[in-house]
């Protein structure tokens, strides 16, 4: 099931699902590598000689997130068994913790002891060959290690520490693993395992009758013992509930840093924009990796994931994350781009977190013919989204070590990889990664990238570079012009074959003809441009309750094929017709229709104000990868793009009652 709940700090990543399972810890890099690959690390409670898993039909469950921080806030009550569960997560701003506490309600009158297992089912580096899990008396935690990779568990309640421990094997030799002894509320106490392993710790409160009383529980990350363990005295020192409330004022400070004003938004669109930039800012590596997503459950469907870092969207990320104000996060991804591009030019399809190329299904060969197995449009969009950041940073120093190294290949190979006829790029793949042809999507980003690095030529006085880049930006613009529209339509096309010297349109509607307007090819209210969107609003919108737009007609990924619907609704997509709205706006009446998608977007996010990919198209039910990064980013600039429309409107309101002051005054 997609993720409920992200906690992060750019090293390490712990997500949890709606049933309060933890199913994902990255460590040492978001997104590389997961050692848990989506099993379920449960908690338990026995109380009376019941037991119970929390994640069984029996609980009722509630999940959020603490305003306007990384801390969670969630509860789970039991009516049968008289317990109701407070629990705050975290993962320390700074330090490798996973920090919780759980405060135990008895809601009987009775005296009684409650007792609280957790399970710890890890793969370390995404294997279960080899790991050891083990308890040490000298620390009262259980260690599961291998290689550079030690997780230290433990916890503190009222009157002790770890009351009762297991390790052992799970998955092999018809051994279920140690949660299996939990359910009986009593642990054997094997001390250590190896091979395919697991643990299982319990905790033991004596409450009276409707008393309450606390428990604390962390697991320190690091690469070897000593730093384990330098983090679990760290905890031990300082204590849970301060750590937490370091990590509040840290994300609250992080959230602070612009002064937005939000002019006629409603609260909840302004609570979604900064959930937003803080899931974001979990999906985002030290090192630079801005992530698709981090969401494991998608290995059930082609045993590969979104933990990579694809070029373009992570460029789309980082020109929201920009315009937020987050222009020293997104320095790291431009790095990450200047040494992960190609000899030629290019960038690849995708990467993994530490740079090295990802796995792709681009093909390197065609009827016998090598072909570059790339999406143009990610090369060019990291050009446009780099202009973008040196013109809000004006860091000439940063932007001239990306130039020789970055820019330049980058520049010559969009003007090298160009059809002489029609002026525009050579065929690649279209930014869904399903097809190969000349996209007006691709051609709009390549016309960007272009104008993009020949302003970066002008700016060093590369004066022979500046003069081709613009010169092929024309060109390319001329062609998305003349063979990208098609008359007979009037509207644009998703894009063209190149056949025999000729081409072949492809009149399928398609919402990303969005990058015409979201790139500056044409402005919003082109009378071309407006036929385009008014096709694609009456074409693509999905019918019913749910609403929103789908991708393209016909969309089959994770579609249902129902009569009379083009596609599941994305949340991307609909955000692409609501900016477009925004800039065609010319009277505040006009961004009615644009508040409304951003209302729809936050009606649709889970009640933690996570967002997923797309949406079943009659039920709403969130459907693929949550949290998708690119989906938070696109409702961060759609509401970034509102609030400077208004701000304009305002504005040219108030100019026309100076004038009309003045006129009357004369």
């Amino acid at each position: 099931m997609p993720r409920h709940l992200a906690l992060g700090n750019g090293t390490m990543l712990v997500n949890f699902d709606a049933e309060l399972n933890m199913r994902d810890l990255y460590f040492p890099r978001v997104g590389e590598a997961n050692h848990i690959l989506g099993h379920r690390n449960a908690r338990g409670v026995w109380v009376d000689g019941e037991f119970d898993w929390v994640h069984s039909a029996s609980w009722v469950r509630s999940l959020a997130y603490e305003d306007e921080t990384l801390v969670s806030n969630v509860s789970a009550l039991h009516a049968g068994m008289g317990v109701r569960l407070e629990i705050t997560d975290t993962v320390h701003h700074r330090e490798n913790l996973f920090l919780k506490r759980i405060n135990v309600t008895n809601l009987h009158d009775a005296d009684r002891e409650v007792r609280l297992f957790f399970t710890h089912d890890f793969c370390i580096d995404e294997s279960d060959i080899g790991d050891t899990s083990l308890y040490d008396l000298a620390t009262d935690s259980i260690m599961h290690y291998k290689r550079n990779v030690c997780f230290l568990i433990s916890g503190l309640g009222p009157e002790e520490g770890i009351f009762q421990y297991a390790t052992g094997t799970k998955r092999f030799g018809g051994n279920e693993g140690t949660w299996r002894d939990a359910e009986d509320g009593w642990l054997e106490g094997n001390p250590i395992a190896q091979g395919s392993v697991d643990s299982t710790i319990s905790f033991r409160l004596y409450l009276d009758g409707g008393e309450a009383a606390s428990l604390d529980y962390w697991i320190a990350c690091g690469k070897d013992f000593e730093e384990a363990r330098r983090l679990h005295r760290l905890v031990r020192r300082e204590g849970v509930i301060k750590l937490m409330e370091e990590t509040r004022i840290y994300w609250r400070a992080w959230l602070d840093k612009s002064p937005w004003d939000f002019k006629d938004l409603d609260e909840p669109v302004v609570q979604l924009f900064k959930r937003s930039l803080l899931i974001i800012r979990t999906q985002i590596d030290q090192d630079g990796a801005i992530l698709a997503a981090n969401d494991t459950d998608i290995l059930r469907f082609n045993r590969d994931h979104y933990s990579y870092m694809w070029p373009r969207d992570g460029a789309l990320v980082a020109y929201a994350l920009d315009k937020a104000g987050y222009t020293e996060l997104t320095r790291e991804f431009f790095e990450f781009c200047r040494r992960g591009v190609s000899r030629g030019g290019y960038l690849w399809h995708k990467y993994h977190p530490d740079g090295s190329v990802g796995s792709s299904w681009h093909p390197w060969v065609c009827d016998q013919s090598p072909q570059l197995p790339i999406q143009e449009d990610e090369t060019a969009l990291v050009i446009w989204a780099l202009w973008h950041h040196y013109s809000l940073t004006r860091s000439l120093e940063f932007a001239e070590a990306m130039y020789g190294q970055l820019i330049k290949p980058a520049g010559d190979f969009m003007c090298g990889y160009r059809d002489p006829v029609t002026g525009l790029p050579l065929e690649s793949y279209d930014l869904w990664e399903e097809r190969r042809g000349v996209f007006t999507f691709t051609a709009s980003a390549v016309w960007a990238g272009l104008v993009a690095a020949a302003r970066f030529a002008r700016l060093f006085g590369d004066d022979r570079r500046a003069r081709k880049y613009e010169k092929v930006a024309v060109e390319v613009r001329a062609g998305i012009l003349n063979h990208l529209y098609d008359t007979a339509e009037e509207r644009f096309v998703r894009g063209v074959s190149l056949v025999d010297g000729g081409v072949v349109p492809d009149l399928t509607l398609e919402s990303s003809m969005y990058g015409l307007y979201g790139f500056g090819v044409l402005p919003a209210d082109d009378p071309r441009l407006v036929r385009t969107f008014e096709a694609i609003r009456a074409g693509l919108w999905v019918p019913g309750s749910v609403g929103g737009l789908a991708r393209y007609e016909g969309d089959y990924y994770f579609s249902r094929g129902l009569p009379g619907v083009p596609g599941n609704p994305w949340i991307i997509c609909t955000l692409w017709l609501c900016e477009w709205m925004i800039g065609r706006a010319r009277e505040m009446h006009e961004l009615a229709e644009a508040k409304a998608l951003l209302e729809w977007v936050v009606d649709r996010a889970y009640e933690t104000g996570v967002l997923s990919e797309q949406l079943h198209p009659t039920t709403g039910e969130p459907l693929s990868v949550a949290p998708l990064t690119w989906s938070h980013s696109t409702f961060v600039s759609a509401v970034l793009k509102y609030v400077e429309a208004v701000d304009a409107l305002e504005a040219k309101a108030r100019l026309a009652d100076a004038w009309d002051a003045t006129t009357r005054s004369t």
